[in-house]
């Protein structure tokens, strides 16, 4: 069945003489997922490999280095500098065209960008000239561990290409291409953005040259345009190129515009481009630009830009950053892109294109745009999906389910039902248990200050709702019950416990734990709830009424936009994730919040690209954020403390939250093991670990299981 939902996205295609199934392409992501000498194994076949069998057009394998190890951008970067990667980049094409789907090589050389290359090898970075000074660091967003990190790292050199390094540049493309072409590929994407060489040359922020390469737009253009001219040369007129380039520089003063990138576009057609990929780059200084361009924050925020670039040629073009499956369809439809690149949709489901050929869009596994995934490539890891812990371990051999079992999974947070899923999946009988009246847990607060959250919960939902799994609402897991059912094995996902940490003040009445902001904010009432001034109960009332017992969360969201029982001024001693999204909350319902802790960087729980961004935003929008304090005191009516640099400070304080305290609890575990039952633990008990650790833990406990 094929659905006519997307009846644009869902089309066939056409570039240049390549034939594709659908619109659909994997946009070329650096996911390191090769192996350490740059060849192409197992790991990054059975990745790509996957995503040809969920059905998806076209893929974009990124950052090939023509220059490989010069101009590396990543641990575990794909090499195409030489002709012995070749017999593994063929593996990899007659694995992907096994399932249906075309395969291109992007040919990269990171230039400027090409830190990792420095920092293992030694090597320059290769540049058109030396760029600006730094206008700022993104670095004073790492944690003090993360920063551990890069200790000892030095400033890397700098080598200005001469005319005899442009021409080995020029040569290094046209030998990938051939290789490329050799293996089996279907076509080849040049990587003229991201700040990688090609795009230094283009860009005036950071092209300063005199002679033929510098100056003028054309000249400006001259080695991309000599690039696609080498590479067309070499392949012949029936193999598929085309450029990746920058619809603007956001953050660069005097970069590139969106009008210049109608020109680069219109200057690389005539070249014998047979498409154009559409991107965008930013100041990498800046913490807050790295989720405004290429993985943007926002929704479709690039399609205006490519569209004004599509407008400017004749040629196909790809668009991609944040587009939605619906928005995909109704701006191919108008005109304004032809084929849509996804990168972070298709990492949480590999299979999207399917079910929505299928018609069952809601099936597909929700990207929560938390940055899990580039934010691990930061930090020199391989990509990881928060979402999705099959992400680079799809070469691993699935549990067996030969010997089909009864399971308890005990809680209903992301971890059990989660795990409650899987098992129904691979045929095991499951009990979920949840002593609450509804699923979802901790994952239900955080998606009132996180929409993208609320996603996922609502898919978990509907994947235990529509499986084989009898779930126990309103009940205590206990040793009798269990024997009662005659389980076989127990996963535990009970979650943390979060107690209040010794703070002065900590017992006066405006002062709020984190369990009992998740009460008042979801419509719940506690012991310690009716304890306080009785505000709480009449907001749970407020919002049972507006929600009744599904306790949808938008409608959640929206009641305590308007009312919520608390003051102007709110404190919040915390600078840990939960802390830092609810200052996010407040903060857009008009309170004036201050964050206070001892740590001496705020955002741990969150990814980096997402904590550059919302730590940004939040001193954009006057939230106070006071990291390495001392000596907190909560009074009636204040917040006292020494700030970082030694002075005594008083904040006014109508509420306080203190949004720290959790920690894991393995008690109920241990309790069934000692009862005899064989336990797996899963999240947060465990210790916080947030969505990814709830996901990740889920797969390994049922993997165990199912063993």
């Amino acid at each position: 069945m094929t659905s006519n939902r997307y009846p644009h996205l869902l089309s066939p295609g056409r570039i240049g003489t390549m034939e594709l199934r659908n619109r659909i392409a994997v946009t070329a992501m650096g996911v390191s997922l090769a192996e350490d000498d740059g060849t192409v194994g197992e790991r990054i076949i059975a990745y790509h490999e996957e995503q040809a069998k969920g059905g998806v057009g076209l893929i974009i394998s990124g950052v090939a280095g023509v220059a490989w190890p010069v101009g590396c951008v990543q641990w575990q970067q794909t090499a195409i500098s030489e002709d012995r990667f070749v017999p593994g980049l063929t593996k990899l094409t007659e694995r992907v065209h096994a399932h249906g789907a075309k395969i291109a090589a992007q040919l990269h050389h990171g230039g400027l960008v090409a830190a990792y290359s420095a920092a293992r090898w030694g090597l320059p970075l290769w540049a058109p000239a030396i760029p600006p000074a730094p206008k700022g660091n993104f670095t004073d967003y790492f944690l003090m561990e993360e920063l551990a990190g890069l200790e000892g790292m030095k400033m890397p050199d700098i080598k200005v290409l001469e005319k005899a390094d442009i021409e080995l540049v020029v040569d290094q493309f046209r030998n990938g291409a051939r290789r490329a072409k050799e293996a089996g590929f279907d076509g080849v994407e040049i990587h003229g953005g991201h700040g990688y060489l090609i795009s230094s040359f283009i860009s005036p922020y950071t092209n300063s040259r005199t002679d033929e390469y510098g100056g003028s737009r054309e000249n400006r253009m001259r080695l991309a345009v000599e690039i696609i001219t080498a590479v067309r040369e070499e392949v012949g007129s029936d193999f598929p190129v085309w450029m990746k380039l920058d619809s603007r520089e956001v953050g660069k003063p005097g970069g590139i515009t969106v009008q210049d990138a109608q020109a680069h576009a219109q200057m690389i057609e005539a070249a014998g481009a047979d498409a154009i990929t559409m991107t965008t780059y930013h100041n990498t200084d800046v913490g807050k630009l790295h989720s405004e361009s290429h993985t943007p924050h926002i929704d479709g925020s690039n399609i205006p830009a490519t569209a004004q670039v599509k407008s400017a040629v004749s040629i196909p073009v790809i668009g991609s950053g944040r587009i939605e499956p619906e928005v995909a369809d109704a701006t191919i439809g108008k005109g304004g892109l032809d084929f849509v690149a996804m990168g972070r949709k298709l990492l949480a489901d590999p299979h999207l294109p399917n079910k929505l050929k299928a018609g069952t869009p809601d099936k597909v596994r929700p990207c929560i745009y938390c940055y899990t995934c580039i934010s691990a490539i930061y930090m020199g890891d391989s990509a990881r999906c928060a979402v999705n812990p099959e992400i680079g371990h799809e070469f691993e051999i699935a549990p067996c389910t030969a010997a089909k079992k009864h399971v308890a999974v005990i809680g209903g947070g992301p971890g059990g039902m989660e795990s409650a899923r899987r098992l129904a999946a691979l045929g095991h009988k499951v009990t979920l248990i949840e002593k609450g009246d509804r699923l979802g847990g901790t994952l239900r607060f955080a998606s009132l200050p996180y929409e993208p959250n609320e996603r996922l919960l609502n898919w978990l939902r509907a994947e235990v709702a529509e499986a084989d799994i009898d779930v126990r609402l309103s009940t205590e897991a206990t040793p009798d019950l269990l024997r009662q059912l005659g389980v076989d094995n127990v996963i535990v996902a009970t979650g943390a416990i979060r107690g209040m940490p010794e703070i002065p003040g900590n017992d006066l009445d405006n002062v709020y734990s984190g369990d009992d902001m998740r009460a008042m904010m979801l419509g719940e009432s506690t012991a310690e709830v009716k304890r306080k001034t009785g505000l709480f109960t009449r907001m749970a009332t407020k919002i049972g009424a507006a929600t009744g017992a599904t306790s949808n969360i938008a409608l959640v969201r929206k009641a305590t936009h308007s009312w919520m029982p608390l003051g102007q001024n709110v404190v919040i001693i915390g600078g840990e994730l939960v802390g830092i999204e609810l200052a996010e909350f407040l903060q857009e319902r008009g309170r004036t919040v201050t964050v206070v802790d001892e740590a001496p960087r705020f955002g741990k729980g969150l990814t980096l690209v997402r904590r550059m961004r919302i730590l940004s935003e939040l001193a954009e929008h006057g939230v106070s954020l006071q990291a390495g304090a001392s000596d907190i005191a909560i009074e009636k009516d204040a917040v006292r403390f020494t700030d970082a640099s030694g002075a005594a400070q008083s904040v006014p304080a109508d509420h306080v939250i203190v949004a720290k305290g959790a920690e894991g609890n393995l008690t109920l575990a241990e309790r069934l093991r000692v009862e005899g039952f064989a336990v797996e633990t899963v999240g947060d008990a465990n210790g916080v670990g947030y969505i990814e650790g709830a996901m990740r833990g889920a797969a390994n406990a049922v993997a165990t299981v199912a063993a």
